[in-house]
C-alpha cells in the first residue's frame, strides 16, 4: 500500500470516530497520523522494515502496529469493525458543503441517512427542517451543496492525484533500457486542474517489452485493454493509456495526445492549408506519397510555421494566432519565484513552527517569506487575536536573529472579512504589519451583491495587500462564492491590490481564465503555497502550472521580484 492509502484508511477512522461520538483526543490521534502520512516524504514500507515509524510525527506503537498490518495485509481490521457499525457510505456525506461530522452524525442517528441519495430524499420531504440546528437557509444550503457535488462527479480526479501517479508510472518505463523517449501528455501535461485519465507515450523500438512492463506494473491496477501500441490500465475509476511509436514518429505523437481538442483542430486546419493532412504519426502530402516526420516537437510547429506553443496554452484561447505573429509570452518558471507570501504555522493551524517554516522556505531556495496564520474570527483554525498577533512578532523577531541573511522573513496575517464585510483588525494595527491579506472563508453562499462588496471592501482599504484564494472554491467539492470577478478586477487594478494564485491542488483559486482576465485588466498576482505544513512548500509548481495556463508572465506575479522590489511595493 501506498503512504497516501494508509493515510486515507486512517482519515476515514477518524471521521467515522468522529460520527459515532468517540473522545476527540482518540479522534485526533487518527487525524494528525493521516496528515502526517500524506505529507511523509519517505517510503512507508521502507521505514517499516527498518522499525522507525514511530520517528513519524503522530505515530507511536498502536498506530504503528496498525500500519504494519496494512502494510503486510493491505487492510485494517479496526476499520472493517467500525464499518460493520457505520457504513462507509456515511463519509460521502462530508463532501457536501455545510455537512461536518457533527451534522452527519446527527442525520444517521435521527434519519437514518446513510447516503447522497438519502440526504436528498430527507432534503426533499421536509424531514431534514425538523432537525434541530436546521433552519431553512441550513437547508438550503445542503441542497446547493448536493447539486455541487453532483455537478462535479464527473469520474474526473484532481490534478494533484493524478499527476503523481503519471510520474511514478513514467519513471518506471523510462528506466527500461529499450525506450528512447517518455513523456506524460493529454491534459496532465497541460496541467488542467481535473483530470479524466492519463496519458503516457513511449518511443521505442521494442514495444512488446514496454508492454509487459506497464501492463503488469502492480497487481492494484486491473488491465482494460493490452495491445501492440496501446494499452490501458485502471484503478479506481482512473484510467491510465499507454501509446508507443518508433522515435521518429515522436514529434506528432506527443503533440497530438497533448491536446487539447480545439488546438488540435486548429493545427490540423493549418496543415489542410498547406496541403498536408496531420496526425499522430506524421504529415502527409495530399497525394498520399510523402510523409514529413517530425522528431521533436518543435518540428511540428516549425512545418506550420508557428513557434512552439507551451503546452499550458493549447487550449485554442490564442495561443495560435500569438506563435503565428511571434507574440506568445515567456510564461513564468518555477525557478523565477523568489518567495512564499502565505503559510501557516503552529501559531494557528500549521503543523510546524515558524523557524521550521523558514528552514524548508531556504531549502527550496526561497530568499524571502511571510508568516500570515490565521485571524481570530475563523475560530476552527485556531486563529490570532491583536495580543496573540503581537505576541507572534516576538518569535519572528528571534528567528530573523537565529537565521541572519539566509532568507528574509515577513510578519504577516490572514485576516478575515467577516460576513458582515468588516476586518477583524483596526487599521493602526494592519499599519504595524509587513504584509496583510485578506480572506473570505465564510459566508460564501451569500448574494452576489452581498459577497462581492465585502471583498471590495476589503481591496479598498489601503492596508490589504493581498487577497487570497479569491474565489473560495474547493475544486470538485465547492464552486466558491458567485462574485462580480469584473468588479474585483477593476478594484485590484487600481488599488494595486495583489490577488492570489493558491497553489495548493484542492484551489488553484485564481483559475486560469481568471488569471488571464486579471492580466488585461493590469492586476498585479502572485502565487504562493498556503502551507500549513513544510511539505506543502513543495507544491508551489502546480500554482506555477495555473499561472502559465492564465498566460503569467515572471513580471506579472510579485513573488518572482526581487525582495527589495516586493518590500517597495507593499510599504510604499
Amino acid at each position: 500500500m501506498k503512504n497516501s492509502e494508509i493515510a486515507n484508511l486512517f482519515s476515514q477512522v477518524a471521521y467515522l470516530l468522529e460520527i459515532r461520538g468517540d473522545n476527540i483526543h482518540r479522534v485526533l490521534s487518527y487525524r494528525r497520523a493521516a496528515e502526517s502520512l500524506a505529507e511523509l516524504p519517505h517510503d512507508l514500507k521502507q521505514l517499516a522494515d527498518r522499525g522507525e515509524l514511530t520517528s513519524i510525527s503522530g505515530i507511536g506503537k498502536t498506530l504503528a502496529e496498525k500500519i504494519d498490518e496494512m502494510l503486510e495485509t493491505g487492510r485494517l481490521e479496526f476499520l472493517d469493525r467500525l464499518t460493520e457499525e457505520i457504513p462507509l457510505s456515511i463519509l460521502e456525506l462530508l463532501k457536501i458543503e455545510g455537512m461536518g461530522p457533527k451534522r452527519v452524525k446527527l442525520v444517521y442517528n435521527k434519519l437514518n441517512v446513510t447516503s447522497l441519495a438519502d440526504l436528498e430524499a430527507v432534503a426533499a420531504d421536509g424531514s431534514l427542517s425538523n432537525l434541530p440546528g436546521l433552519g431553512k437557509k441550513s437547508v438550503e444550503k445542503i441542497i446547493k451543496g448536493i447539486q455541487d457535488l453532483k455537478s462535479f462527479g464527473t469520474g474526473r480526479v484532481n490534478l494533484g492525484d493524478a499527476l503523481p501517479t503519471a510520474e511514478e508510472i513514467l519513471e518506471i518505463l523510462q528506466k527500461l533500457p529499450c525506450v528512447s523517449q517518455a513523456a506524460i501528455a493529454g491534459s496532465v501535461r497541460r496541467r488542467k486542474e481535473t483530470i479524466g485519465d492519463i496519458d503516457l507515450l513511449v518511443a521505442t523500438d521494442d514495444p512488446e517489452t514496454v508492454m509487459q512492463t506497464f501492463t503488469t506494473i502492480s497487481p492494484s491496477y486491473e488491465v482494460a485493454l493490452n495491445g501492440p501500441t496501446k494499452s490501458r490500465i485502471t484503478k479506481d475509476g482512473l484510467g491510465i493509456d499507454l501509446r508507443v511509436l518508433p522515435a521518429e514518429n515522436w514529434g506528432t505523437l506527443i503533440s497530438y495526445f497533448t491536446g487539447s481538442q480545439a488546438h488540435n483542430v486548429r493545427l490540423r486546419e493549418l496543415a489542410k492549408a498547406q496541403g498536408l493532412s496531420l496526425n499522430e504519426y506524421a504529415f502527409t502530402k495530399a497525394d498520399d506519397t510523402d510523409q514529413i516526420l517530425c522528431p521533436t516537437e518543435k518540428d511540428v510547429y516549425q512545418v506550420l510555421g508557428l513557434d512552439w506553443v507551451p503546452p499550458e496554452l493549447r487550449e485554442d484561447r490564442g495561443e495560435i494566432e500569438a506563435a503565428q505573429n511571434g507574440n506568445l509570452p515567456k510564461l513564468i518558471e518555477l525557478d523565477d519565484i523568489q518567495g512564499d507570501l502565505h503559510m501557516h504555522t503552529t501559531w494557528s493551524d500549521g503543523n510546524h513552527t515558524i523557524l521550521e517554516m523558514a528552514q524548508a522556505a531556504i531549502a527550496l531556495g526561497r530568499k524571502y517569506i511571510c508568516i500570515t496564520d490565521h485571524s481570530y474570527s475563523l475560530g476552527i483554525t485556531n486563529g490570532l487575536d491583536e495580543k496573540r498577533l503581537l505576541a507572534q512578532y516576538n518569535e519572528i523577531q528571534q528567528v530573523r536573529d537565529q537565521l541572519g541573511d539566509q532568507i528574509h522573513i515577513l510578519h504577516g496575517t490572514e485576516m478575515e472579512v467577516r460576513n458582515d464585510g468588516t476586518l477583524d483588525f483596526e487599521d493602526d494595527l494592519l499599519e504595524s504589519l509587513d504584509f496583510v491579506i485578506a480572506a473570505v472563508h465564510t459566508g460564501l453562499s451569500q448574494p452576489r451583491e452581498q459577497v462581492t462588496d465585502r471583498m471590495l471592501g476589503a481591496i479598498e482599504n489601503k492596508h490589504v495587500d493581498m487577497i487570497a484564494h479569491p474565489t473560495g472554491r474547493l475544486i470538485g467539492r465547492r464552486t466558491g462564492g458567485d462574485f462580480d470577478i469584473e468588479k474585483i478586477m477593476e478594484a485590484a487594478a487600481r488599488t494595486q491590490t495583489i490577488l492570489e494564485i493558491n497553489a495548493h491542488p484542492s484551489r488553484l483559486d485564481l483559475k486560469d481564465v481568471h488569471i488571464k482576465l486579471a492580466l488585461d485588466h493590469g492586476v498585479l498576482l502572485a502565487i504562493n503555497t498556503d502551507a500549513h505544513h513544510i511539505d506543502q512548500q513543495k507544491l508551489m509548481h502546480f500554482g506555477v502550472s495555473t499561472g502559465r495556463r492564465g498566460w503569467a508572465q515572471a513580471k506579472n506575479v510579485v513573488n518572482s521580484w526581487q525582495y527589495h522590489d516586493l518590500f517597495n511595493l507593499v510599504s510604499g
